[in-house]
Protein backbone atom coordinates (compact mmCIF):
# COMPACT_ATOMS: atom_id res chain seq x y z
CA UNK A 1 0.00 0.00 0.00
CA UNK A 2 1.23 3.42 -1.29
CA UNK A 3 2.13 5.56 1.62
CA UNK A 4 0.60 8.94 2.01
CA UNK A 5 2.89 11.55 1.96
CA UNK A 6 2.44 14.93 3.60
CA UNK A 7 4.62 17.81 1.90
CA UNK A 8 4.84 20.93 3.44
CA UNK A 9 7.08 24.07 3.43
CA UNK A 10 9.39 24.76 6.45
CA UNK A 11 8.40 27.88 6.64
CA UNK A 12 4.89 26.56 8.19
CA UNK A 13 6.37 23.62 9.72
CA UNK A 14 8.31 26.61 11.87
CA UNK A 15 5.63 28.91 12.06
CA UNK A 16 3.50 26.15 13.95
CA UNK A 17 6.14 25.29 16.10
CA UNK A 18 6.58 28.70 17.17
CA UNK A 19 3.13 29.43 17.49
CA UNK A 20 2.25 26.13 19.64
CA UNK A 21 5.34 26.73 21.49
CA UNK A 22 3.94 30.65 21.98
CA UNK A 23 0.29 28.88 22.72
CA UNK A 24 1.62 26.56 25.49
CA UNK A 25 3.47 29.55 27.28
CA UNK A 26 1.10 32.06 27.24
CA UNK A 27 -1.81 29.15 28.23
CA UNK A 28 0.96 28.55 31.02
CA UNK A 29 1.70 32.54 32.08
CA UNK A 30 -2.02 33.03 32.15
CA UNK A 31 -2.84 30.52 34.56
CA UNK A 32 -0.47 31.18 36.96
CA UNK A 33 -1.10 34.95 36.91
CA UNK A 34 -5.00 34.02 37.42
CA UNK A 35 -4.31 32.00 39.99
CA UNK A 36 -1.95 34.42 41.52
CA UNK A 37 -4.28 37.15 41.29
CA UNK A 38 -7.08 35.65 42.65
CA UNK A 39 -5.39 34.60 45.74
CA UNK A 40 -4.31 37.76 46.44
CA UNK A 41 -7.54 39.38 45.98
CA UNK A 42 -8.95 36.40 48.27
CA UNK A 43 -6.63 37.17 51.19
CA UNK A 44 -7.41 40.68 50.73
CA UNK A 45 -10.85 40.08 51.14
CA UNK A 46 -10.67 37.57 54.44
CA UNK A 47 -8.45 40.49 56.11
CA UNK A 48 -11.31 42.96 55.38
CA UNK A 49 -13.77 40.36 56.15
CA UNK A 50 -11.62 40.28 59.78
CA UNK A 51 -11.34 44.19 60.20
CA UNK A 52 -15.27 44.17 59.81
CA UNK A 53 -15.46 41.22 62.40
CA UNK A 54 -13.42 43.57 64.90
CA UNK A 55 -14.77 46.34 64.31
CA UNK A 56 -18.35 44.78 64.49
CA UNK A 57 -16.82 42.63 67.74
CA UNK A 58 -15.93 45.99 69.49
CA UNK A 59 -18.83 47.33 68.60
CA UNK A 60 -21.48 44.68 70.48
CA UNK A 61 -19.02 44.55 73.45
CA UNK A 62 -19.50 47.79 74.19
CA UNK A 63 -22.99 48.72 73.48
CA UNK A 64 -25.84 48.28 75.73
CA UNK A 65 -27.68 47.16 73.19
CA UNK A 66 -26.83 43.92 71.79
CA UNK A 67 -27.73 44.16 68.19
CA UNK A 68 -25.12 42.89 66.10
CA UNK A 69 -23.61 45.23 63.70
CA UNK A 70 -22.58 45.95 59.76
CA UNK A 71 -24.18 42.50 58.77
CA UNK A 72 -22.81 39.85 61.58
CA UNK A 73 -24.60 37.44 63.02
CA UNK A 74 -24.61 35.42 66.43
CA UNK A 75 -24.37 31.49 66.06
CA UNK A 76 -24.75 31.73 62.48
CA UNK A 77 -25.85 28.14 61.92
CA UNK A 78 -24.35 28.45 58.27
CA UNK A 79 -20.42 28.83 60.19
CA UNK A 80 -18.08 26.77 58.24
CA UNK A 81 -16.96 23.48 60.03
CA UNK A 82 -13.58 25.06 59.70
CA UNK A 83 -14.60 27.81 61.45
CA UNK A 84 -16.42 26.16 63.88
CA UNK A 85 -13.45 24.27 65.22
CA UNK A 86 -11.24 27.74 65.89
CA UNK A 87 -14.68 29.16 67.68
CA UNK A 88 -14.18 25.88 69.82
CA UNK A 89 -10.68 26.55 70.51
CA UNK A 90 -11.68 30.70 71.28
CA UNK A 91 -9.82 31.28 67.62
CA UNK A 92 -10.61 33.88 65.42
CA UNK A 93 -10.33 33.10 61.67
CA UNK A 94 -11.46 33.56 58.22
CA UNK A 95 -12.66 31.32 55.42
CA UNK A 96 -13.61 30.86 51.80
CA UNK A 97 -15.73 28.37 50.91
CA UNK A 98 -15.68 28.18 47.02
CA UNK A 99 -19.77 27.11 47.13
CA UNK A 100 -21.67 25.63 44.78
CA UNK A 101 -22.31 28.78 41.93
CA UNK A 102 -18.25 29.36 40.99
CA UNK A 103 -18.34 33.14 43.26
CA UNK A 104 -16.82 32.22 46.46
CA UNK A 105 -18.36 32.75 50.27
CA UNK A 106 -15.94 34.67 52.47
CA UNK A 107 -16.37 34.29 56.33
CA UNK A 108 -14.71 36.02 59.18
CA UNK A 109 -15.56 34.78 62.59
CA UNK A 110 -14.49 35.66 66.57
CA UNK A 111 -15.62 34.34 69.70
CA UNK A 112 -17.33 36.32 72.03
CA UNK A 113 -16.69 36.70 76.08
CA UNK A 114 -19.85 35.17 76.37
CA UNK A 115 -19.81 32.61 74.67
CA UNK A 116 -21.12 33.07 71.32
CA UNK A 117 -19.98 33.64 67.98
CA UNK A 118 -19.93 36.71 66.07
CA UNK A 119 -19.60 36.05 62.20
CA UNK A 120 -19.98 37.78 58.54
CA UNK A 121 -20.44 36.04 55.25
CA UNK A 122 -20.21 37.96 52.30
CA UNK A 123 -19.89 37.24 48.65
CA UNK A 124 -16.78 37.72 46.42
CA UNK A 125 -18.15 39.58 44.17
CA UNK A 126 -18.83 43.17 43.24
CA UNK A 127 -15.62 45.21 41.90
CA UNK A 128 -12.89 42.15 42.96
CA UNK A 129 -14.85 40.05 40.28
CA UNK A 130 -15.26 42.98 37.91
CA UNK A 131 -11.79 43.01 38.14
CA UNK A 132 -10.89 39.37 37.79
CA UNK A 133 -12.92 39.21 34.33
CA UNK A 134 -10.98 42.22 33.35
CA UNK A 135 -7.97 40.25 34.03
CA UNK A 136 -8.95 37.04 32.47
CA UNK A 137 -9.79 38.98 29.16
CA UNK A 138 -6.95 40.67 28.85
CA UNK A 139 -4.95 37.57 29.53
CA UNK A 140 -6.92 36.02 26.82
CA UNK A 141 -6.29 39.18 24.53
CA UNK A 142 -2.61 38.74 25.64
CA UNK A 143 -2.11 35.06 24.97
CA UNK A 144 -4.29 35.00 21.28
CA UNK A 145 -1.97 38.10 20.66
CA UNK A 146 1.29 35.93 21.70
CA UNK A 147 -0.16 32.69 19.14
CA UNK A 148 -0.66 34.88 16.09
CA UNK A 149 2.87 37.09 16.93
CA UNK A 150 4.68 34.06 17.17
CA UNK A 151 2.93 32.52 13.91
CA UNK A 152 4.22 36.14 11.90
CA UNK A 153 7.49 35.28 13.44
CA UNK A 154 7.68 32.03 12.15
CA UNK A 155 6.88 32.78 8.90
CA UNK A 156 9.05 35.48 8.72
CA UNK A 157 12.04 33.37 9.42
CA UNK A 158 10.45 30.30 8.10
CA UNK A 159 10.01 32.06 4.68
CA UNK A 160 13.62 33.37 4.93
CA UNK A 161 14.66 29.59 5.54
CA UNK A 162 12.68 28.26 3.00
CA UNK A 163 14.09 31.06 -0.23
CA UNK A 164 17.50 30.34 0.94
CA UNK A 165 17.13 27.00 0.72
CA UNK A 166 14.92 27.10 -2.69
CA UNK A 167 17.79 29.02 -3.94
CA UNK A 168 20.18 26.32 -2.82
CA UNK A 169 18.57 24.10 -4.82
CA UNK A 170 17.87 25.27 -7.82
CA UNK A 171 21.58 26.46 -7.93
CA UNK A 172 21.98 22.82 -7.36
CA UNK A 173 19.23 22.40 -10.67
CA UNK A 174 21.59 23.79 -12.73
CA UNK A 175 25.07 21.95 -11.43
CA UNK A 176 23.01 18.84 -12.14
CA UNK A 177 22.32 20.09 -15.62
CA UNK A 178 25.86 20.91 -16.23
CA UNK A 179 26.50 24.46 -15.30
CA UNK A 180 29.37 23.83 -13.04
CA UNK A 181 30.03 27.35 -12.97
CA UNK A 182 27.05 28.20 -10.89
CA UNK A 183 28.08 28.18 -7.08
CA UNK A 184 25.32 27.31 -4.38
CA UNK A 185 27.02 29.74 -1.63
CA UNK A 186 26.84 32.98 -3.92
CA UNK A 187 23.17 31.86 -5.43
CA UNK A 188 22.22 31.79 -2.01
CA UNK A 189 23.76 34.98 -0.75
CA UNK A 190 22.43 36.74 2.91
CA UNK A 191 24.39 38.03 5.62
CA UNK A 192 23.38 35.91 8.26
CA UNK A 193 25.98 32.40 8.52
CA UNK A 194 23.87 29.53 9.30
CA UNK A 195 23.60 25.53 8.26
CA UNK A 196 22.67 26.69 4.85
CA UNK A 197 26.17 27.86 3.88
CA UNK A 198 27.09 24.61 5.31
CA UNK A 199 25.07 22.78 2.92
CA UNK A 200 25.89 25.49 -0.10
CA UNK A 201 29.93 25.45 0.64
CA UNK A 202 29.58 20.97 0.93
CA UNK A 203 27.73 21.68 -2.54
CA UNK A 204 30.11 23.48 -4.15
CA UNK A 205 32.97 21.51 -2.69
CA UNK A 206 31.18 18.65 -4.15
CA UNK A 207 31.16 20.78 -7.67
CA UNK A 208 34.37 21.32 -7.48
CA UNK A 209 35.75 17.67 -6.61
CA UNK A 210 33.31 16.48 -9.86
CA UNK A 211 34.91 19.05 -12.27
CA UNK A 212 38.42 18.25 -11.80
CA UNK A 213 37.76 14.74 -11.67
CA UNK A 214 35.90 14.85 -14.97
CA UNK A 215 38.50 17.37 -16.29
CA UNK A 216 41.30 14.39 -15.47
CA UNK A 217 39.57 12.17 -17.01
CA UNK A 218 38.57 14.25 -20.24
CA UNK A 219 42.62 14.92 -20.21
CA UNK A 220 43.27 11.10 -19.97
CA UNK A 221 40.45 10.53 -22.77
CA UNK A 222 42.02 12.82 -25.32
CA UNK A 223 45.67 12.26 -24.28
CA UNK A 224 45.23 8.38 -25.24
CA UNK A 225 43.39 9.08 -28.16
CA UNK A 226 45.92 11.64 -29.94
CA UNK A 227 48.91 9.02 -28.94
CA UNK A 228 46.62 6.72 -30.43
CA UNK A 229 46.26 9.07 -33.52
CA UNK A 230 50.26 8.19 -34.71
CA UNK A 231 50.10 4.32 -34.37
CA UNK A 232 46.97 3.87 -35.79
CA UNK A 233 47.47 6.14 -38.77
CA UNK A 234 50.82 3.90 -39.62
CA UNK A 235 48.39 0.99 -39.50
CA UNK A 236 45.92 2.24 -42.34
CA UNK A 237 48.93 3.51 -44.41
CA UNK A 238 50.28 -0.40 -43.92
CA UNK A 239 47.16 -1.90 -44.47
CA UNK A 240 47.08 0.18 -47.62
CA UNK A 241 50.20 -1.97 -48.74
CA UNK A 242 49.00 -5.44 -48.17
CA UNK A 243 48.13 -7.85 -51.48
CA UNK A 244 44.29 -7.48 -52.59
CA UNK A 245 41.78 -9.92 -51.01
CA UNK A 246 39.61 -10.65 -48.29
CA UNK A 247 41.62 -10.61 -45.27
CA UNK A 248 43.09 -7.40 -46.42
CA UNK A 249 39.90 -5.38 -46.59
CA UNK A 250 39.10 -6.71 -43.30
CA UNK A 251 42.17 -5.10 -41.96
CA UNK A 252 41.45 -2.45 -43.91
CA UNK A 253 37.99 -1.90 -42.80
CA UNK A 254 39.28 -2.46 -38.59
CA UNK A 255 41.72 -0.16 -39.22
CA UNK A 256 39.76 2.76 -40.65
CA UNK A 257 36.85 1.67 -38.22
CA UNK A 258 39.85 2.52 -35.41
CA UNK A 259 41.11 5.74 -37.07
CA UNK A 260 37.44 7.15 -36.91
CA UNK A 261 37.07 6.10 -33.45
CA UNK A 262 40.31 7.57 -32.15
CA UNK A 263 39.27 10.80 -34.55
CA UNK A 264 35.61 10.73 -32.67
CA UNK A 265 36.93 10.23 -29.10
CA UNK A 266 39.16 13.55 -30.18
CA UNK A 267 36.35 15.91 -31.19
CA UNK A 268 34.12 14.97 -28.06
CA UNK A 269 37.06 15.78 -25.82
CA UNK A 270 37.57 19.38 -27.93
CA UNK A 271 33.96 19.90 -27.44
CA UNK A 272 33.90 18.91 -23.59
CA UNK A 273 36.26 21.31 -23.38
CA UNK A 274 34.54 24.11 -24.39
CA UNK A 275 37.19 26.07 -26.66
CA UNK A 276 35.62 25.38 -29.74
CA UNK A 277 34.11 28.57 -31.64
CA UNK A 278 31.56 28.89 -34.55
CA UNK A 279 32.38 30.50 -37.93
CA UNK A 280 29.15 32.05 -38.08
CA UNK A 281 27.76 32.21 -42.34
CA UNK A 282 24.51 33.22 -43.28
CA UNK A 283 23.00 30.44 -45.17
CA UNK A 284 19.60 29.27 -46.72
CA UNK A 285 18.68 26.71 -44.02
CA UNK A 286 16.08 24.66 -46.43
CA UNK A 287 18.58 25.18 -49.34
CA UNK A 288 21.71 23.88 -47.62
CA UNK A 289 20.30 20.70 -45.78
CA UNK A 290 18.88 19.67 -48.95
CA UNK A 291 22.05 20.22 -50.77
CA UNK A 292 24.73 18.80 -48.13
CA UNK A 293 21.60 15.60 -47.52
CA UNK A 294 21.73 14.93 -51.58
CA UNK A 295 25.37 14.35 -51.33
CA UNK A 296 25.74 12.32 -48.03
CA UNK A 297 22.66 10.17 -48.89
CA UNK A 298 20.52 10.54 -51.55
CA UNK A 299 17.90 8.09 -50.64
CA UNK A 300 16.71 10.54 -47.59
CA UNK A 301 13.36 12.30 -48.22
CA UNK A 302 13.69 16.30 -48.00
CA UNK A 303 10.96 18.45 -47.56
CA UNK A 304 11.32 22.20 -46.94
CA UNK A 305 7.95 23.84 -45.47
CA UNK A 306 9.21 26.92 -44.83
CA UNK A 307 12.94 28.77 -45.97
CA UNK A 308 14.58 30.52 -43.63
CA UNK A 309 18.00 32.06 -43.34
CA UNK A 310 20.25 31.39 -40.23
CA UNK A 311 23.22 32.35 -39.02
CA UNK A 312 24.93 29.10 -38.33
CA UNK A 313 28.58 27.29 -39.26
CA UNK A 314 27.92 25.73 -42.47
CA UNK A 315 30.62 22.46 -41.09
CA UNK A 316 29.14 21.85 -37.98
CA UNK A 317 25.91 21.88 -39.07
CA UNK A 318 26.70 19.50 -41.62
CA UNK A 319 28.14 17.46 -39.05
CA UNK A 320 25.33 17.36 -36.95
CA UNK A 321 23.00 15.70 -40.40
CA UNK A 322 25.61 13.24 -40.82
CA UNK A 323 25.60 12.08 -37.81
CA UNK A 324 21.88 12.39 -37.49
CA UNK A 325 21.77 10.23 -40.96
CA UNK A 326 24.37 8.00 -39.99
CA UNK A 327 22.67 6.88 -36.53
CA UNK A 328 19.00 7.07 -37.89
CA UNK A 329 20.44 4.32 -41.08
CA UNK A 330 22.45 2.28 -38.98
CA UNK A 331 19.15 1.68 -36.47
CA UNK A 332 16.31 2.75 -37.63
CA UNK A 333 14.10 1.69 -40.79
CA UNK A 334 13.41 3.21 -44.18
CA UNK A 335 12.21 5.79 -44.72
CA UNK A 336 14.45 8.13 -43.45
CA UNK A 337 12.73 11.95 -43.56
CA UNK A 338 14.28 15.19 -43.34
CA UNK A 339 11.33 18.16 -42.52
CA UNK A 340 12.92 21.91 -42.75
CA UNK A 341 10.65 24.50 -41.11
CA UNK A 342 11.97 27.95 -40.68
CA UNK A 343 14.96 27.61 -38.04
CA UNK A 344 13.91 23.93 -36.64
CA UNK A 345 15.12 20.60 -38.50
CA UNK A 346 13.80 16.87 -37.87
CA UNK A 347 15.40 13.98 -38.98
CA UNK A 348 13.22 11.00 -38.49
CA UNK A 349 13.53 7.11 -39.23
CA UNK A 350 10.64 4.20 -39.19
CA UNK A 351 12.45 2.41 -36.44
CA UNK A 352 12.46 1.14 -33.01
CA UNK A 353 12.70 4.63 -31.50
CA UNK A 354 15.44 5.60 -29.18
CA UNK A 355 16.30 3.78 -25.85
CA UNK A 356 14.27 5.24 -23.09
CA UNK A 357 18.23 5.60 -21.36
CA UNK A 358 18.64 7.94 -23.93
CA UNK A 359 15.17 10.06 -24.25
CA UNK A 360 15.74 10.21 -20.15
CA UNK A 361 19.44 11.13 -19.98
CA UNK A 362 20.35 12.22 -23.51
CA UNK A 363 22.97 11.29 -25.30
CA UNK A 364 26.15 9.66 -23.68
CA UNK A 365 29.03 8.58 -24.50
CA UNK A 366 30.22 4.85 -24.76
CA UNK A 367 26.50 3.79 -23.89
CA UNK A 368 24.40 2.82 -27.50
CA UNK A 369 21.48 1.93 -25.44
CA UNK A 370 19.10 -1.07 -26.26
CA UNK A 371 20.48 -4.19 -28.30
CA UNK A 372 17.28 -3.71 -30.80
CA UNK A 373 18.71 0.19 -31.66
CA UNK A 374 22.11 -0.13 -30.53
CA UNK A 375 23.76 -3.07 -30.71
CA UNK A 376 27.17 -1.65 -32.38
CA UNK A 377 29.06 1.56 -32.18
CA UNK A 378 30.49 2.72 -29.37
CA UNK A 379 27.42 6.03 -28.51
CA UNK A 380 29.29 8.62 -29.80
CA UNK A 381 27.59 9.62 -32.97
CA UNK A 382 24.81 11.50 -30.88
CA UNK A 383 27.38 12.93 -28.75
CA UNK A 384 29.48 14.42 -30.82
CA UNK A 385 25.81 16.30 -32.35
CA UNK A 386 24.65 17.33 -28.97
CA UNK A 387 27.82 18.80 -28.64
CA UNK A 388 27.99 20.68 -32.17
CA UNK A 389 24.74 22.07 -30.96
CA UNK A 390 25.58 23.72 -28.17
CA UNK A 391 28.34 25.42 -30.36
CA UNK A 392 26.13 26.93 -32.29
CA UNK A 393 24.09 28.11 -29.50
CA UNK A 394 20.86 25.05 -31.02
CA UNK A 395 19.46 22.80 -28.99
CA UNK A 396 19.07 18.87 -29.83
CA UNK A 397 16.24 17.14 -28.35
CA UNK A 398 15.24 13.09 -29.09
CA UNK A 399 11.57 11.69 -28.89
CA UNK A 400 9.52 8.87 -30.75
CA UNK A 401 6.73 8.46 -32.43
CA UNK A 402 4.28 6.14 -31.38
CA UNK A 403 5.25 2.54 -32.01
CA UNK A 404 4.50 0.41 -34.60
CA UNK A 405 0.99 -0.76 -35.29
CA UNK A 406 -0.49 2.52 -33.29
CA UNK A 407 -1.68 5.35 -34.08
CA UNK A 408 -0.81 9.12 -33.39
CA UNK A 409 -2.94 11.72 -33.59
CA UNK A 410 -1.81 12.72 -36.73
CA UNK A 411 -1.96 9.05 -38.18
CA UNK A 412 1.53 8.79 -38.48
CA UNK A 413 3.22 5.33 -36.63
CA UNK A 414 6.61 4.61 -35.33
CA UNK A 415 10.04 5.83 -35.86
CA UNK A 416 12.57 8.04 -33.80
CA UNK A 417 12.24 11.87 -34.05
CA UNK A 418 15.69 13.82 -33.45
CA UNK A 419 14.59 17.78 -33.74
CA UNK A 420 18.06 20.40 -33.87
CA UNK A 421 15.99 23.76 -32.90
CA UNK A 422 18.68 26.53 -34.13
CA UNK A 423 18.63 30.07 -32.32
CA UNK A 424 15.68 32.28 -31.98
CA UNK A 425 13.68 28.95 -32.77
CA UNK A 426 15.19 27.03 -29.75
CA UNK A 427 12.63 25.89 -26.96
CA UNK A 428 11.68 28.67 -24.13
CA UNK A 429 12.14 28.27 -20.69
CA UNK A 430 8.69 26.53 -20.42
CA UNK A 431 9.81 23.94 -22.47
CA UNK A 432 7.24 24.52 -25.63
CA UNK A 433 8.39 24.57 -28.52
CA UNK A 434 6.59 25.01 -32.40
CA UNK A 435 4.85 21.45 -33.26
CA UNK A 436 5.48 20.38 -36.82
CA UNK A 437 2.97 17.66 -38.53
CA UNK A 438 4.43 14.35 -38.70
CA UNK A 439 4.43 13.29 -42.70
CA UNK A 440 2.95 9.84 -44.09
Amino acid sequence: MKRLVLRTGVRWKISIAIAAVGALIAMALSLVVHNAARVSMLDNARDVQMDRVLLAQRWYETSKNKDPRFNTKINDPALPRGLQKLMQQKRRGSYVDEGHGGTPDIWAAVPLTNGDVLSLHTQFAGRSATVMKDLDRALIIGSVSVVFGGCALGVLIGGQLSRRLRKAAAAAGHVAQGNTDVRVRDAIGGVVRDETDDLARAVDALTDALNERIEAERRVTADIAHELRTPVTGLLTAAELLPPGRPTELVRDRAQAMRTLVEDVLEVARLDSASERAELQEVALGEFVSRRIALLNPDVVVRVVHESWVSTDPRRLERILLNLLTNAAKYGKPLVEVTVEGRVVRVRDHGPGFPEALLREGPSRFRTGASDRAGTGHGLGLTIAAGQARVLGARLTFRNAAPEGAETPLGQSGGAIAVLWLPEHAPTNTGSFPMMPLSD
